[in-house]
Order: structure tokens, then sequence, then C-alpha cells
């Protein structure tokens, strides 16, 4: 071992003398030096494919050189805002260009810095235009570590330990594949199911004209990459029109095209009232935004929500250069094209496998679930086995699922099908050794 590597091990080793083990233990602190396009090179000199994106950020590859450039250029002329003390091009721009992408109505923005806030907007901003006190969420839905959107977090327990997250939250089942019975149709059996639930939910525990707003991932995220149905969704848009009931969109990890469209909401065409953006939104600078219609915002007055670094200058023009990129390189297309053809070779391991359960995704937003194939229980232990052996032949995955049972396969946007192939073709290799 030369200096160098000894030196990055040192520091490796220390992680937990100096690094909150809540934030640095995570799979598999991989030690880089750099990030280019759709790969990690490492500090042992090797070249890592990178199917994690930053957990679905850096959707224009990492540190594309428009991006660069335009942090670059506009930490020349200003770092940091705040903006409303002061107000600067970079952050109109960005409000102008994403009035373009989003669905009709959602048209003005609060930004912030993180997912979590962006989810905390959304729910202040529900509460205050209402004046009703009750949030509704659904049940292995994530939406942030913050005590507010903690309380409508249901992924894992684990999150809300100790916690005591606000008892003004209820929550109603998703649309799990497990609850379908055998030869009947997801598209009516789930809108059905979830009427009878909301209706019981509403008859014995909260009144409707109480509940400010209904929260969901459109696409399951970190509880498992579960895709409803798309009358499921119409049915929850429905049932809060029926009651006034305002409807959040947690997008932060479905947006900027991550699902083939801009956002989910366009790939099922159900429009909620307010969503929450973040993630893929900046190439990897830190920002988010609460949006919703003028209506809305123009009721949430000055200093009933604030912050410092929210919208930042250079995040803004990172932001506008990743919307610019998507467009010219045809990002959408790619990632819906792509998609398809990852779920097809995909659908192979799962032939070829019994470990493999199900495989599903929409765009490039992919879940490979392990199982047990003698008991059938989620297996988390395989899928540690196949993300270490995926990493020691040089390709990153991540995992997700209650029971940590799902790998999850979210590259860049920019991937190509060589790319696509090499890694496909690694965890093969490593399903057969497993």
């Amino acid at each position: 071992m030369n200096k160098s590597d000894q030196h990055w091990q040192e520091l490796v080793n220390s992680i937990g003398n100096f690094l909150a083990p809540s934030m640095a233990k995570d799979h598999p602190n991989l030690p880089v030096v750099k990030a280019e396009g759709c790969y990690y090179y490492g500090t042992d000199g090797k070249e890592y494919l990178d199917f994690t994106s930053g957990i679905a950020v850096e959707n224009v590859g990492h540190r594309h050189p428009k991006v660069v450039q335009a942090i670059k250029d506009s930490a020349d002329h200003l770092v940091h805002g705040p903006s409303g003390v002061i107000i600067y091009e970079s952050i109109l721009k960005l409000a102008q260009e994403l009035q373009e992408i989003m669905p009709p109505k959602l048209d003005n923005f609060f930004f912030a810095n993180s997912g979590t806030e962006a989810i905390e907007g959304g729910l202040k901003l529900a509460k205050h235009v209402t004046k009703r006190p009750y949030v509704i969420s659904f049940t292995g839905n994530f939406h942030g570590r913050s005590i507010g959107s903690l309380s409508v977090s249901t992924s894992k327990s684990k999150y809300r330990k100790y916690q005591q997250p606000s008892w003004l939250t209820y929550q109603l089942p998703y649309a799990l594949p497990e609850y379908l019975p055998e030869g009947q149709d997801p598209e009516v059996f789930f809108a059905e199911k979830l009427e009878k639930e909301a209706e019981s939910l509403f008859k014995h525990q909260v009144d409707p004209e109480e509940v400010a707003c209904m929260i969901l991932e459109p696409i399951m995220g970190e509880g498992g990459y579960i895709i409803p149905p798309k009358t499921w969704l119409q049915k929850v848009r429905e049932i809060c029109d029926r009651h006034g009931i305002l409807l959040i969109f947690d997008e932060v990890q479905t947006g900027f095209g991550r699902t083939g469209d801009w956002f989910a909401a366009q790939t099922f065409g159900v429009t909620p009232d307010i969503m929450a953006i973040a993630k893929g939104i900046a190439a990897g600078m830190p920002l988010s935004a609460t949006v919703a219609s003028k209506e809305l915002m123009d009721q949430w007055p000055l200093g009933s929500h604030g912050t410092t670094f929210g919208g930042n200058p250079i995040a803004c023009a990172a932001a506008r250069a990743s919307l610019s990129i998507m467009k010219e390189e045809k990002l959408l297309n790619n990632a819906k094209t792509m998609g398809d053809y990852a779920l097809t070779k995909l659908s192979g391991l799962k032939d070829k496998y019994e470990i493999v359960h199900e495989v599903r995704g929409i765009g490039l937003m992919l879940g490979i679930e392990l199982r047990d194939p003698e008991t059938g229980e989620p297996d988390g232990e395989a899928v540690m086995k196949a993300l270490n052996g995926c990493l020691d032949e040089g390709v990153l995955f991540y995992l997700c699922g209650n029971a940590g049972e799902v790998i999850r396969m979210i590259p860049p946007l920019t991937i190509n099908k060589e790319q696509i192939d090499q890694g496909i073709d690694v965890l093969d290799k490593v399903l057969a050794q497993m």
C-alpha cells in the first residue's frame, strides 16, 4: 500500500471519530477522488459505473461541463442571496423556466435547500390555507427526517424511534402488489379498496372537514420502488376534491425526467395542488422548491415561512444549466428508451434466478426485489451480498425497501445501452455466484 492509499484508509477508518454514524455509516463508504458522467473514480484507481446518481440527483450526469461552467460563472458574480433581501437573475429566470415544465397551474415557487424542506413547506402551506389541523399520508412512503416530514414518513419505523413525531397525522395503505388478490384487476381493485378505506377513516377517526391535505409519493421510493395503478392515484385526487382536501405530491425522487416525463404527475395524468421537488433539480447543488398555484401562494404572507439559504444563486444557475441540458440532449426520451431496455434485461434475471421475486420500474427508476426462495420472505442480506459483489466488479447500486430487500437502479439519464449492459451483466454474474 503506497502512502496515498494508506492516508485514505486511515481517514476512512477514522470516520466515526468526527462524523456522526447516522450520517456516515451508509453503504458502501466508497472513497472517491472524482466523478464524471456515469462514473466515480476511486482512490484505488478503479472506475466505478454509478447506478445511483448520488441517490437520484445527478440526472444529467456527474460534473456535466455546462453545469460546471454555470457554477463558475455564477461564483464570479454572486455566491449568496438571501432572496428577498436582494433579488437576482438566476432565481427569477429559473422560476420562469420551471413554469414551462410543471403540470398545469403549478406556477409559484418557494425555493429551499433539500427535499425535506420542500415537504415542510408544503405541509405548512396546506395548513395555513385550509385552516385545518390534520394530514393524511400513506403507509410506506418516505418524506424526510425532520419532525414535520417525519410525522408523515412511514417507510421504516427506525426513522421515528424516540422522536414522537406529530400526532396530527393519519395513514392510509398504499397500493402494494401484495394486497392484490389473485385474478383481480389492479386498476379496479385498488381504487375500490381506497374508497372503502378512506370512508372508514373519515367515519371512525377524523372528519374530512378537518383534514388539510393528503401527501404521497406518486411512485413509492425509499419504501421499495412500488408503482401504483393510475386509477388509484385518480381516486386519491377524487377523494381530495370531494372533501376540499389539498393533494401534495412528493416528487423529490421522481422529478426531472426520472420517469421519462418531467414529473410523475404527468406520467400518471394526475395533478396535485402542491408539489415538493428537489434532488434532480440542480445537478448536485443543494436546491429544492415547494410549488403551488399563485392563488394558494398568495394566501401565505410574508413571515409565515422563510429561508436564509434557499434559492442560492449558484444553485439556481446550476439548475438552469441542468434544465437546458435535459432539453438539448433529449434526456426524457433517453430515460424512456433506456428504461424500457433495462427493464427487459432485468426481467430476464427474474426468469433466471428464483431469488429475484419481482422487477419493476418506470423510466430509469428501477427496482429489483430479492426474496428467499424457500421462505418467500424479503431478503435484505442477499441484497447486501449482491451490492458488495457488484461493487467488487466496479458497479455501484443502492438499496431500498422496508427490509432493504430491493436493489435500486437509478443511473444518470445520460446512460447508454453499453453501460446498462455492463451493469446488468455484472449483476447477473454476482447473482449466479450467490
